[in-house]
Order: C-alpha cells, then sequence, then structure tokens
C-alpha cells in the first residue's frame, strides 16, 4: 500500500509535467503539494520530499515571476529550518533561503509576507546561534523588523510568538554589565507583552508556560529592587499554578514550584514573627521542594530529584540553625 507521502509525491510529479499547465501554475501546485506535506510531516522523509519538490517548483519559475521564486524559495526556507537530522547545513540553506526571498519579497511583495519571512530568519538565526554559527543580535534585528507589521492589534498570535523569541534571546545572553541588565528588563517586559494577548481561559497551557518564564526572569535579573523583583515573581508563579498541577501536568507543576521555592529561599522572613515557622517563608519553600522532590523521583527524572533532595537538606540544616538561634 502507498504511504500518503508516497501519493502525494506522485501526484506533485504529474502535476509538474502537467503540459496543459503553464510553468507559474505547474510551479504553483509543487508549491502547494509541498507544502501540505511539510504542514503535518509524520516522517523525516516527508520534510526531505516537500525540499525536493520546492526546488523542482524553482526550475520551473520563469523569470518573469520573482515574487512566485520568493515566496516557493521562502517555504522551502522553513522546510529546511524543521529537518531535525540537517543539522548547520540546512540552517545554512535556510537562512539564504529566506535572505534571497526577503531582498525579493521587500521589492515586490506584501508587508506581511515579508515579516513571516523575517520571522523564520530570526528562528534560523536563533539556532544557528545556538550552534556557535551566528549573532544572536541578528536574531533581535530579525524579529523587531518583522514587528513593524506584526503588531499586537493586528496579528496578536505572530506578536506573542515574536516577544517570546525576542526573551529568550536578550535571557540567552552574558549579563556582565549594565547593557546585560537592560537586556534582561527587556526580556521582562517581553514576556508580559505576550500577557497582553494570551490569557488563562484561551491559552491555559502557553500562559503557565509564559508567566513561569517571566518569574525566572524576575528572580535572576540583577537588579537593585530584589524584593520587588521577588514579590513580581512569586506572583508569576502563582498565575502559572493556576494552569498546571500534579495531576494533570506533574513535572511542569514540579518545576514550578522548585521555581517558586527558590524565590521563598531568598525571601527574608518577618522579624515581628521570628520563630515561628509558618510566618516563615524557608518553612513554605521546603515544603515546595519537597512535593517537587517526590514528583521528579516518581516519574522518573533522578537528576532534578537529587537536586531537589539537596536543596531539602540544605532548607532543613538552614530552618535548624534558625530555632537554636531564636532560642
Amino acid at each position: 500500500m502507498q504511504t500518503l507521502s508516497q501519493s502525494q509525491l506522485d501526484a506533485a510529479l504529474a502535476a509538474a509535467d502537467d503540459a496543459d499547465a503553464s510553468p507559474e501554475e505547474r510551479a504553483e501546485m509543487l508549491m502547494e503539494i509541498a507544502m501540505g506535506m511539510q504542514q503535518r510531516p509524520k516522517s523525516a522523509q516527508q520534510l526531505h520530499d516537500a525540499v525536493a519538490l520546492y526546488e523542482r517548483a524553482q526550475q520551473l519559475v520563469p523569470a518573469s515571476a520573482p515574487l512566485l521564486r520568493a515566496r516557493i524559495t521562502a517555504r522551502m526556507g522553513t522546510a529546511l529550518q524543521a529537518l531535525q537530522d540537517g543539522g548547520a547545513t540546512s540552517l545554512d540553506r535556510a537562512q539564504q533561503c529566506l535572505h534571497d526571498a526577503i531582498e525579493v519579497m521587500q521589492l515586490h511583495g506584501q508587508p506581511e509576507e515579508v515579516a513571516e519571512a523575517e520571522l523564520n530568519q530570526g528562528l534560523v538565526l536563533q539556532a544557528l546561534t545556538g550552534m556557535g554559527r551566528g549573532r544572536i543580535t541578528d536574531a533581535i534585528a530579525a524579529y523587531h523588523r518583522s514587528l513593524r507589521t506584526f503588531t499586537r492589534e493586528g496579528y496578536p498570535q505572530e506578536y506573542a510568538v515574536l516577544h517570546n523569541n525576542l526573551a529568550i534571546c536578550y535571557l540567552s545572553m552574558p549579563a556582565t554589565d549594565e547593557r546585560g541588565r537592560m537586556r534582561e528588563a527587556l526580556a521582562v517586559q517581553s514576556f508580559e507583552e505576550v500577557l497582553k494577548v494570551i490569557n488563562l481561559i484561551d491559552h491555559p497551557s502557553e500562559y503557565a508556560m509564559i508567566n513561569n518564564n517571566l518569574g525566572n526572569a524576575l528572580q535572576y535579573a540583577s537588579s537593585s529592587h530584589v524584593l520587588e523583583n521577588n514579590l513580581r515573581a512569586l506572583a508569576a508563579y502563582d498565575e502559572a499554578l493556576k494552569v498546571r498541577n500534579p495531576r494533570d501536568t506533574p513535572l511542569e507543576y514540579a518545576n514550578t514550584i522548585a521555581n517558586k521555592a527558590n524565590v521563598l529561599r531568598n525571601l527574608v522572613p518577618d522579624p515581628a514573627q521570628a520563630g515561628s515557622d509558618a510566618a516563615d517563608p524557608l518553612a513554605d519553600a521546603l515544603a515546595l521542594l519537597r512535593e517537587a522532590q517526590g514528583l521528579f523521583s516518581s516519574h522518573g527524572d533522578g537528576e532534578k530529584a537529587a537536586m531537589m533532595q539537596e536543596a531539602v537538606d540544605d532548607v532543613e540544616h538552614e530552618l535548624a540553625q534558625r530555632r537554636l538561634q531564636s532560642h
């Protein structure tokens, strides 16, 4: 029996050889079929087949249709980007495809398709930077160019994706100077921009993820407003915990309560309540760390379970020291 990929491929090749269609029509048919194969690939081979169809479509496009060629080239770039087994070579090709397509689209295309290509170029540049083959500032610049068109009001989904990617870029850069502090602040701002677009009801998992990431950005920021940032981080984790729970998302829940515990460990207890575990954030942190340790252990994440156990031991020791000092 033929696979879906094979039947699609056969249909595409037949379309490419259709003598009744013009070269532009044949190229467009190939592009549409390749896009369909790329949308929900069931195997890496389908992505490779899609790239081959885009290449065949490029060969068919006459010089009198530069915008069609650019659209095909941009789509091929996204297919190359998605190849899990292509490594840096595929990403380099993807970057070249998107660069070439953007140059033409800026002259002949619509602002939205230029912005989409810029977004995808940013993703490729970000991935290349992770391999030591690019500059994160180039990815940031591509995202900002895309934001000129993909505004919050007009394109909320793309706007959210762009700001989430920007925040990740900012946080990946070393925070060793004043510019580092500014980038941390920009990351926080970008996560907050995402939360202006997504909400708890319509996008629960994304809402939880962004709030968890916002909490992390706030608690680790190099700021003179440490207490304020820690309190804002706690609020963000509590928002994430409106979605994450030990039954449905145990590992995500464990990560968030471990992050929350880390903030609580850094909060100074109220001196007026000295000696009362209930008033000591450290006691709350201990309870969360024990819960996280149990969840990581029961779900097979031994490394994180060991980290939590180490944190539990440290907090238990610190609490014991506080009790001795209070007597």
